[in-house]
Order: structure tokens, then C-alpha cells, then sequence
């Protein structure tokens, strides 16, 4: 038997409701910004739970605070809680019931793990020393995100640490995924407006072919990295759009580059910005045209501190067992809860929810997306033992 198995009354007491409340908020997603009901869901079943001080600090977001009768450090927990604009295809019996919205990345098993540790630590506040702090954060899907704006409202005010976790289908359940260091990366886009003359496509000497251009400047793009960036640095730019024309005979009078990039550190992801104006502004100077370019700093990377990580490890060694850990490499996939770590260190932590039968995981934003519920009685040990580990 693991020591999971063994685990005091009080969380095998409120799996029960973790499930259902999972459930109920699978069965009603809500986008971004938009979190209305979920958000006044989570209130109401805060407001259930003794010794807890609520507030909204925006729309559609919840903190929790559970301060305690001593000194202490304040440590939060985060749980993001928006879904995603994608048609369902599981057929379970608590599947969406809202058309082309569905919760495909975990955030309804974040919500409801949150709430399952929320409702077991609300009733030991006579052993807490300092704070604990539950934030429930709205639109973690759309930049610039809830976090952000949670931040601005001052809701990691005091907050000395952070921890934050995320159910991963890729993951086998029963695993907790640590990654000192860098986790995710920065995650920003690029939107280039190539200006020519448009004119006949049997005068080519005319006009000035903003296709032409285009073509020149995706190739160039793609040279960034190999030729300008260390090759121990990670970091990805990928073109996804090239949009312009409308007839075969015709040379049209602009067109539009996008794409995105992903890095680790701030120094890369400031010299990739650099260099794309650097070519795009050559290029376009050397055909005698014009241009636009916006470069849009998304998420930053989460970057979980090796000390805090490191006692994390050694909490679920001693109290779940060692053959939870699995070390994991950083990913490229962005993630707000960076804007919490700009203003206290913390660690972001990967739940596995994935199923033995491997035709059942699908990745995050996948219509089929689903998890093994075992994963949540998982997230709750750790917020649990975290807490008591940093706060009793």
C-alpha cells in the first residue's frame, strides 16, 4: 500500500465532493473573462467553509484567505478556472452542456482540487502560522490574462512563496512532474505588414511585389535562431500566417506575416526581437517599400526557484512516497502564472492525469481531452502536505 493510501481521514473525507465539483464545472464551462458562474460557484462554496476571508478582487476571480492565530509566512495557492472555445467530443455523462465551450486544459481539476484542499486546511486555522491564501484566477487562456490583473489588484501583496499546479494527460497518473528552472517560456507573437505598389501581374516592373518581399523575409526569419542565437540557448520561431493577394493576375498592395516565438531566457527573447526588425527592415528597405511590425511581449516564463522546488520534492518523498517524483524537461507552452512569480518566488508542478489505456489521452485543447479523476486526490496531497509543511 502507498502512503497515499494511508492518508489522513480529513482528505479522503472531501474527495468525495472534489469530484463532484469537478464535475458540475465540467459540465459548465465558461470562457475567458467571462468566468460569471463558475466564479460565483466557487464563492458559494467558499463561503461553506469556516474561517476564510473572501473577496473578488476582480470580475470574475476569488482569493480566499485563511490567516492564522501566530506569525507565519503567507503562502498561496493558485487555481485557474476559464475553459476553452472547443466543441466537446467525450461522451460523458457530466460533458458540456454549453455549445463550442469545454474544459479541455484541466482548469475545472485545478478549481476543484483547490477547493478539496480549501475546505480540510479552513478547519485547522488553530494550527496555521501566518496565511494561507486560495486564489482563484479567471482567463488564464487570453493574453494578457487574469494574472495580470489579479497582480494589479494587489492579491500577492505579503505573499512570500507560490505554488501553482496543472494536470497534465501526458503524464501518467500517480507522477508529479518537478522541473527546476525554467518550466515554460516566454510566449510572444509578431504580426509584420509588408507596404508595396500594387499594379499587374504583366508589369512586374510597376509595381513592387509585396509577395516578393514576403518570401524573402520568412526565409530570413527562419535564419534567426541557427545564425544569431547560442546553440545552448532553446528557443523556436515559427511562421504561421502569410496572408495577401486576392487574384492570380493581380500584384497586391500589402501583405501580412505572423508567427510566434518561444524562449527561456529574457536576453534571447529580446535579441530575437531585435533581429526581426533588424531584417525585416533590410529587406524591406532594399526592395524600396514600407512596413509595419508589432511585436507583442506575451507570457512570460515560469521560472520555479530550485530551493522551494527542492523542499516540495522532499514533502512528497515523505508523505506520498518517492515513486511520485518524476523529474520532467521544461516545455515550450506558455503559462500566466508567471505574472504571480514577478512578485514572489513559487513552483509550478505537473499533476499526471493521464489513463493506462493510452488511446484516451489527448493533448490540452483537443476536443477528446479528458482525465483519470485519480489525479485529483493527487493535487489535493500536495497543496495539503505543502501547507502543512510551510505553515504548521
Amino acid at each position: 500500500m502507498s502512503k497515499i493510501q494511508e492518508q489522513s481521514a480529513d482528505i479522503q473525507q472531501v474527495m468525495n465532493d472534489v469530484i463532484s465539483w469537478r464535475q458540475h464545472l465540467h459540465e459548465n464551462p465558461e470562457l475567458s473573462f467571462n468566468e460569471y458562474e463558475t466564479s460565483a460557484f466557487i464563492y458559494k462554496t467558499l463561503s461553506n467553509f469556516p474561517n476564510l476571508e473572501l473577496s473578488k478582487p476582480t470580475k470574475t476571480s476569488i482569493v480566499a484567505r485563511l490567516v492564522g492565530n501566530e506569525p507565519g509566512k503567507v503562502l498561496a495557492f493558485r487555481a485557474d478556472i476559464d475553459a476553452l472555445p472547443i466543441q466537446e467530443e467525450v461522451d460523458l455523462p457530466f460533458a458540456s452542456k454549453v455549445p463550442d465551450v469545454m474544459h479541455a486544459c484541466g482548469h475545472d481539476a485545478h478549481s476543484a482540487i483547490l477547493l478539496g484542499a480549501a475546505k480540510i486546511l479552513s478547519k485547522q486555522q488553530h494550527k496555521i502560522k501566518g496565511e494561507i491564501r486560495f486564489i482563484f484566477q479567471h482567463a488564464e487562456e487570453v493574453f494578457p490574462g487574469g494574472a495580470s490583473e489579479m497582480v494589479a489588484a494587489n492579491v500577492m501583496d505579503g505573499v512570500d512563496e507560490i505554488l501553482g499546479l496543472h494536470v497534465f494527460s501526458m503524464i501518467p497518473t500517480g507522477k508529479i512532474g518537478f522541473c527546476p528552472g525554467y518550466f515554460t517560456a516566454n510566449s510572444d507573437t509578431f504580426e509584420i505588414d509588408v507596404i508595396g505598389k500594387g499594379g499587374h501581374s504583366s508589369q512586374p516592373e510597376d509595381s513592387i511585389n509585396p509577395i516578393l518581399i514576403g518570401s524573402q523575409i520568412v526565409s530570413s526569419l527562419h535564419q534567426i535562431i541557427p545564425q544569431k542565437i547560442a546553440a545552448k540557448e532553446q528557443a523556436v520561431l515559427a511562421v504561421t500566417e502569410f496572408n495577401g493577394g486576392a487574384a492570380k493576375n493581380i500584384i497586391p498592395e500589402r501583405i501580412v506575416i505572423g508567427g510566434g516565438i518561444r524562449t527561456y531566457s529574457q536576453s534571447v527573447r529580446e535579441e530575437i526581437a531585435r533581429q526581426i526588425e533588424v531584417n525585416v527592415k533590410n529587406i524591406v528597405a532594399s526592395h524600396e517599400a514600407d512596413y509595419n511590425l508589432e511585436f507583442t511581449y506575451g507570457y512570460d516564463s515560469v521560472y520555479n526557484d530550485e530551493q522551494i522546488i527542492a523542499t516540495i520534492e522532499e514533502v512528497v518523498k515523505k508523505e506520498m512516497g518517492a515513486n511520485y517524483l518524476l523529474h520532467v524537461p521544461p516545455i515550450m507552452g506558455g503559462e500566466d502564472f508567471s505574472a504571480f512569480l514577478s512578485k514572489a518566488p513559487g513552483v509550478f508542478l505537473g499533476i499526471g492525469a493521464g489513463f493506462e489505456d493510452e488511446t484516451l489521452n489527448y493533448p490540452h485543447h483537443h476536443p477528446k481531452f479528458q482525465i483519470n479523476e485519480d489525479a485529483l486526490e493527487i493535487g489535493v496531497n500536495v497543496f495539503v502536505h505543502t501547507a502543512k509543511k510551510f505553515n504548521m
